[in-house]
Formats: structure tokens, C-alpha cells, sequence
């Protein structure tokens, strides 16, 4: 009796952590798949993007929200990689969705965005649209999309800059659409 009760809670958290891990490594996600229209709010720092836009370019999608200290810590690598490599045709589009309410207010999201130097375009996505298309579920969250519009990458929190910038410039090397 007791061994089967044993047996039994054991497979259930087997089953649990299988189902959790496989979320983690992105089961059912966005991946190998056509990135989502960035639709959504107002646009900051530039006119919306639409897919043909973005055709012919790499994109890294951003999601992040101003209040977030992990968000604040990535901040400087999305920075960089805009500078370093916009010229090789890399666009870099961050999402604003908010967290807290105070983070809604479009005025906030402006003043932040000019205070910190962020020349990349942003779209603020209070209703978390875009997030949903994304089926994203973390802040921060980066999107590598390659030259086709397939979402090829995607990394959760800080961390792993060194692998973001090597998948970066692989996705900058492959052939595809011109540059423009």
C-alpha cells in the first residue's frame, strides 16, 4: 500500500516536471514558425513596422517593461547590438509591455525611452497583444527572426549575451533578401 502510494506521487511529479521542462524549452512555441504582426499600440522613435517592412532584415524582438531591473540589465547588450550591427541589416524592436499600471501611461514609456538613449523603435503593447501572438510569458524575452520572418531563437531573462550575439550573427551572415 504504502510502495503504491509512493509509486503514484512519484509518477505524478514526473509527469509535472516532464510538462514544465517541456514549456521551458519551448514546446508549442513560436519557434520554426512566421513572426507575429507587430501590431498593437502607439510607436515610439519610429513609424509601425509591418512584416514587409521587416522583410530582407533580421529582427530582434524585445519584450521588456521600464520598471523591470532584469529589463534594465539586458538593456545595454539590445543597445549595443542596435549600434554595432544596424548597418548589416539588423532591426531591433522593443515591446513595451507594462507590468504594473503606472507603466501603461504612454508619457512614461517616452520619457524613459529618451532618458536611456534608445534609439531602436518601440511599440507599447498594453493590451499584450503582441505578447499573446508571441505566446510570450516573461519579461525580459528576446526573438531572434531570421531574413524569411521565421522566429529561429528566443532566450528568457538576462543572461546567455554571448549566445544571442553569436545566433545574431549567424542569422546577419546567412544569404536571404538584400539588405536594405
Amino acid at each position: 500500500m504504502r510502495q503504491g502510494r509512493f509509486a503514484l506521487a512519484l509518477a505524478v511529479l514526473v509527469i509535472a516536471l516532464t510538462a514544465v521542462g517541456a514549456r521551458a524549452a519551448g514546446a508549442g512555441s513560436i519557434l520554426g514558425k512566421s513572426m507575429p504582426a507587430l501590431e498593437g499600440g502607439p510607436w515610439i522613435n519610429h513609424a509601425p513596422l509591418t512584416a514587409p517592412d521587416l522583410r530582407g532584415r533580421v529582427v530582434l524582438v524585445v519584450f521588456w517593461t521600464y520598471g523591470c531591473y532584469n529589463c534594465r540589465h539586458v538593456e545595454p547588450y539590445i543597445k549595443a547590438w542596435d549600434r554595432r550591427y544596424r548597418t548589416e541589416g539588423l532591426v531591433v524592436v522593443g515591446v513595451h509591455s507594462p507590468e504594473f499600471a503606472h507603466e501603461r501611461e504612454p508619457a512614461k514609456v517616452r520619457d524613459y525611452v529618451r532618458e536611456h538613449d534608445i534609439a531602436y523603435p518601440v511599440v507599447l503593447d498594453n493590451d499584450f497583444a503582441i505578447w499573446k501572438r508571441f505566446d510570450n510569458h516573461y519579461w525580459p524575452t528576446r526573438y531572434l527572426i531570421d531574413r524569411q520572418g521565421i522566429v529561429r531563437y528566443r532566450h528568457i531573462g538576462e543572461g546567455g549575451y554571448a549566445r544571442t550575439e553569436h545566433r545574431l550573427r549567424g542569422l546577419l551572415a546567412e544569404g536571404g533578401l538584400p539588405n536594405r
